[in-house]
């Protein structure tokens, strides 16, 4: 399971890569595991403010359609377009080139609360 340390982690399988004041989020290893192959990635939020915790989009799998949650309070930049043509990426590399969303936070500090490798490790029992 690859967890990496620099990045933070929600319980609901979000990953976190701050930089700045703005954001890279993405699901981890773990969830694109569980939820196979990923066959559409929907993000209509981009341009809005979205609250920490709430849905800014969904992801499709072959058996499964699962919501994307905000990990931090923030407007979303910029949707990764390169996944509407390739939304496996989010399979083949999800810290990388399968990130979804930039967000510009509203609160960085949101960002302490989240788990770091260590605890989603624990979290989800590896």
């Amino acid at each position: 399971m690859n967890l990496p340390e620099e990045l933070k982690y929600t319980k609901d399988h979000e990953w976190v890569r701050v930089e700045g004041n703005e954001a890279y989020v993405g699901i981890t290893d773990f969830a694109q595991s569980e939820l196979g192959d990923i066959v559409f990635v929907e993000i209509e939020t981009e341009g809005e403010e979205i609250e920490q915790n709430e849905v800014f989009g969904t992801i499709e799998a072959v058996k499964t359609v699962s919501d994307l949650f905000m990990p931090v309070s923030g407007k979303v930049l910029e949707f990764n377009s390169s996944l509407e043509d390739s939304p496996e990426t989010v399979n083949s590399d999800p810290y990388g080139e399968g990130w979804m969303i930039k967000i510009s936070m509203d609160d960085a500090s949101q960002v302490d609360d989240l788990m770091s490798a260590a605890d989603y490790k624990e979290m989800i029992g590896q």
